[in-house]
């Protein structure tokens, strides 16, 4: 088989197979207090650190007004902070409270345990290759 016959057919299969992923993973996330959007946004927060809502909303690709309800929802949980941006007081930063970090870290934690029985009948030989494939998709 040809290289690129090769990439694109490995291509598909990771796509198949990330799609599965992510179907399974997001089971987990009906147990959330948190919607996706929620989720994903608070992630953003929490990984990539405060930004405003517009930055947010490009972020997570969706327009600003959805971001602001988004935002909105997060702020009356308790889930974000909103303070003033130092360098412009008619921009507003979004930040995520130590309920929103906790809150997600929760949601992340059953997204891997559910993850982890997807796994759990693959062998240690498995797992490296797996882990390998990985972290060379990722480098």
């Amino acid at each position: 088989m040809a290289p690129s016959n090769r990439r694109r057919k490995v291509a598909d299969r990771l796509h198949s197979a990330a799609i599965y992923v992510l179907r399974q993973a997001r089971a987990a996330d009906r147990k959330s207090p948190l919607g996706p959007a929620q989720l994903s946004a608070l992630s953003v927060l929490v990984y990539g650190g405060s930004r405003t809502p517009g930055e947010l909303a490009d972020a997570e690709q969706v327009t600003p007004p959805t971001m602001t309800r988004v935002v909105g929802a997060l702020r009356r949980g308790g889930y974000v902070r909103l303070r003033s941006c130092p360098s412009d007081a008619r921009s507003t930063i979004v930040e995520a409270s130590r309920k929103g970090i906790a809150a997600l870290q929760k949601a992340r934690a059953a997204r891997l345990d559910l993850i982890e029985e997807l796994l759990a009948g693959s062998s240690e030989a498995d797992l490296t290759r797996l882990g390998d494939a990985i972290e060379a998709l990722l480098a």
